[in-house]
């Protein structure tokens, strides 16, 4: 018996129609890809933030770069956004599918829906797997994005993603897609586990416990839980991440992470790893949502 088609939830859909009950593969990156432009400004923000040595707030931080270069700024760097979510987010919802099928058909339990453990296991394994097939797009999109907080004489001016891609190969090696690769792998189990899980167990709670429906009050609920909870444990990781992808020539291969944790932490404080949880919360939370919406929304038409 062929195992049953779940959502990102971990749970069996209740009604699929016949032919089409297969989500396509590029559904989960179309829908980050669409939520990314609306959210992308307090994601540039929040790389801005990460790279900088110093304290900013978001609001001053915001409206610094606004005056500074323009209000369309805040969207430089959208391409890269969207590449980064068509690897990244495509792998990551593509793949809990696959895995979360696959165990459901050797081990099912709980009528047709996937355990916690269960849910655990398939998110982090997708989030490995993604953060790997996305790291090369990551670089990009780091850079591109907190360009504007770096010296004017120190800055890439990429003109576009091919660019990009295509100078970072030149000035920096092949490596260089790679760099930061450790802590984009953490982050994105973390991400992964966080989000999907959080989402599912709160919308469980609200639905069965409090009697809440399944409409978008309630997935905003869990939307919001669930965006807190992966901002605060994705936070350290992240911050790591953009620093070593945003480093220019080799220093990002020559420092050891632990070491880099233990000299920053001495000129900037142990919470510099938590420097831009703001920003990253702002964008995570409403990019959830508009996630999850954009993909219920795609399923009508494709599903």
């Amino acid at each position: 018996m062929a195992a049953p088609v779940i959502s990102h939830t971990g749970e069996v859909p209740q009604k699929i129609v016949k032919g089409k009950s297969k989500e396509p593969v590029w559904l989960g990156g179309a829908a980050a890809s669409m939520a990314a432009c609306f959210t992308h400004p307090l994601d540039q923000t929040k790389y801005r933030m990460q790279v900088r040595p110093y304290r900013v707030s978001l609001v001053r931080a915001v409206h610094a770069f606004a005056v500074r270069d323009g209000i369309p700024s805040l969207w430089n760097g959208l391409s890269g956004s969207i590449l980064r979510q068509s690897t990244y987010s495509t792998t990551r919802f593509a793949l809990y599918e696959l895995f979360s099928n696959k165990l459901l058909s050797i081990a099912p339990s709980n009528n047709g829906r996937l355990s916690s453990q269960g849910t655990v296991v398939c998110a982090g394994l997708a989030g490995g797997v993604a953060g790997l097939v996305g790291n090369p797009a990551e670089i990009v999109l780091v850079r591109m994005c907190a360009d504007g907080a770096r010296p004017s004489s120190e800055r890439y001016n990429y003109r576009n993603l091919v660019d990009a891609f295509i100078r970072i190969r030149r000035e920096d090696g092949l490596g260089a897609y790679f760099r930061g690769l450790g802590p984009n792998i953490v982050r994105s189990i973390l991400m992964n586990v966080s989000q999907i899980a959080t989402y599912a167990e709160t919308k469980k709670l609200l639905t069965r416990r409090f009697g809440f429906g399944d409409d978008i009050k309630t997935h905003v609920y869990a939307s919001l839980v669930a965006g807190t909870v992966a901002t605060t444990m994705c936070a350290p990781a992240d911050v790591l991440k953009s620093r070593l992808q945003n480093a220019s020539g080799v220093t990002g291969n020559e420092v050891s992470i632990l070491r880099y944790i233990f000299e920053t932490s001495k000129k900037e404080g142990p919470d510099f790893l938590m420097r831009g949880w703001t920003p990253a919360w702002l964008r995570l939370a409403p990019s959830t949502v508009l996630t999850f919406v954009f993909m219920e929304k795609l399923k009508s038409l494709f599903v």
